[in-house]
Parts: structure tokens; sequence; C-alpha cells
């Protein structure tokens, strides 16, 4: 089975960070969102995995995917020339995937579950064409909604202004029939029938599948991030610190590390209280602050600051202040 995971979104939510790299690689808990999704496929079957990139920097995907993991797996790139939706990004992959099945990982969702248990949950179904993680929410209509009937899924719609059920489509899908899929998307494109926001959309296509009499069932997931937002690229923060097994404190040099943390290398810390839920990534220097619950990037300055539930992207510097921060890249902020 292949693992197609769509990475060329603008990400847009995550201005100004995005401005700079692609949305899959900003980096939370130690690595990458994309770093993360991939770790999570290493105890499964998948053995290749097609990443869709596109603009001006996808070469920071391919060249972070090829260096990470290409020991693990066979790495695939095709080319989203212009992003028109999750539809249309999945269906660049049809020459790769072919009629091969596969699963579909959004490359800003993380999950507390690995994908080797999806994969199970899947197989555990008899004679379906796909199935769908699926969690309840309560505001089922800013998401793709599923409907079910029995144990199968009567109907997909995205979007609904009037949700047929409260079970949010939380973007995994395992795909048997990924011949029907892409001919479903193929139509979808070719005849330029966009669904939500202007774009073409999975849900769509899949909702096609079940018109033409395919068999879909859904499994439960926990937990998941939607790594698109800044809250809750703090959240999924928070959440994988929480999981990793450390020390309630220690001191380093003449400042105090409150676990759970990620320190990068060559950290200078002076004098200051960092933590909890606190990334810092490699290079950068944090003096006489008190920093929690941030994310802050590689070569990043803080002097005199009192952060909280704040984004410091790369080569950035702040002091003097005391703020909820969210900023880019090679910023300058002295308040």
């Amino acid at each position: 089975m292949k693992a197609v995971i769509p990475t060329a979104g603008k990400g847009t939510r995550l201005y100004p960070h995005t401005h700079t790299k692609p949305k899959p690689m900003v980096r939370l808990a130690g690595k990458p969102i994309l770093g993360h999704i991939l770790s999570n496929f290493e105890s499964s079957d998948v053995e290749e995995v097609v990443l869709v990139v596109g603009g001006p920097m996808k070469d920071q995907v391919v060249e972070y995917t090829q260096s990470e993991f290409g020991d693990r797996f066979e790495c695939h790139f095709v080319e989203q020339e212009s992003a028109e939706g999750l539809g249309h990004s999945i269906y660049q992959a049809e020459p790769i995937v072919g009629d091969e099945p596969m699963v579909i990982a959004l490359g800003d969702m993380l999950f507390r579950q690995e994908y080797d248990e999806f994969l199970a949950a899947h197989d555990s179904f008899d004679g379906v064409d796909a199935s769908i993680g699926v969690k309840p929410v309560d505001e089922p209509q800013h998401y793709g909604v599923v409907e079910k009937r029995d144990d199968r899924v009567a109907s997909l719609v995205e979007k609904p202004d009037d949700p047929p059920s409260s079970l949010a489509i939380s973007g995994v899908y395992v795909v048997e029939d990924s011949r029907a899929l892409f001919d479903a998307l193929g139509r979808l494109v070719e005849n330029d029938r966009r669904g939500a926001g202007g774009e073409f959309q999975l849900t769509d296509a899949l909702a096609r599948m079940l018109d033409q009499g395919a068999e879909m069932a859904t499994f439960e997931v926990e937990d998941w991030y939607d790594c698109g937002r800044p809250e809750t690229l703090l959240e999924a923060n928070r959440v994988l610190l929480d999981m990793r097994e450390s020390s309630d404190t220690q001191d380093v040099g003449n400042a105090v590390v409150v676990e759970p943390v990620d320190i990068g290398d060559e950290v200078d810390l002076e004098g200051s209280v960092v933590g909890p839920h606190v990334s810092v990534d490699d290079g950068s220097t944090i003096r006489h602050s008190i920093v929690r619950n941030a994310i802050v990037g590689r070569d990043s300055t803080l002097s005199a600051v009192n952060l909280e539930g704040s984004l410091v992207g790369d080569n950035a510097t702040v002091t003097d202040s005391a703020n909820n921060l969210n900023i880019g890249d090679n910023c300058t902020v002295d308040l």
C-alpha cells in the first residue's frame, strides 16, 4: 500500500510562517509537521510514499523527505501546478498510485494514534472499497460530514449548511479501489465541477463513488489536530511534548527548563525559565526571559521577554516584551 500526502497548499492561516516555508515544514515538538506524519507511518506496512508538492518552496519538502526518510520509504514526488483543492491534489498522484490501494494522510493533520491502527481498522471491514476516519464534533458544518446507515456510509457532503450528522471527516482515508476514486476525481476536474470554496473536493469524488455503488465504512479517530492554525499548532505541540518520557524539571546552566520541552542543538539558555510546553529549534538563544507554551524557530534570539502562547519564526529577534506573539522568520521586535 502507498501513502499519499498532499503538501502543496499555501497555508494562508499560518501566515507569516508560511511565507518562508511550506505548511508541512513548520516545526513543532522537535521536527516539522511532515516529519511527525512520516514517523507515524514507520511502524505500518506502507513502503512507498507519494508527496504532492507545489509552489516555489517545494524543494524544502523534497530535500527533507529524502534526507530524513529516504532509507525507510521509497519516495515519489508529483507536482500540483495550481492549488485547486484537495481533490485536485490527490488526482495528481494517479500516475504513481494507479490501481494500487492507498492511504491518504493530509499534510497538516496530526493524530494521537499511529497510522497502523487506522490500517488495522480498515482491514477489519469486509469487502469495502474505502474507509474514512471520523469523529463526532460540535459544529460539523465546518467539515466534510459522513451520514451512516447501519455500519456503512450512506452519504458524504462537504461543509453542509444543514449537516446530516455530527460525524466529521478527520483527514485520513484508506482506499482499496483507487481506480474508482481517480475516475471520479477525473470527472470532476475534466468537467470543472467545483465544490465548496470553488475547489475540487475529495469528499465530492468519494460521494460519486458511493452513487456508483461503492461500499464504504468508517473508523473512529480519537483526537486530531489541524496544524493549519496557530492555536491548534500550539495545542499539537503541547500534546506531542506530553507524550514524551522526561523528568519534571531540569537545570541547564543557570537556566531552568520545566518539562516537557524540546530543546534543539546549540541552544544557549541564560538566566531564563523555559517551559512547560516549549519547542526551541537549533541555534537559538534565550536570555533573561520566561517562555511558556511556545514554539521558537531556528537561530532566533529572545532577550528580556515574557512570552506565552506564542509562535516565533526562524532568525527572529524579540527583546523587552511581555506579549502573546505570532511573528515570522527574519523579524525583529523591540518593545
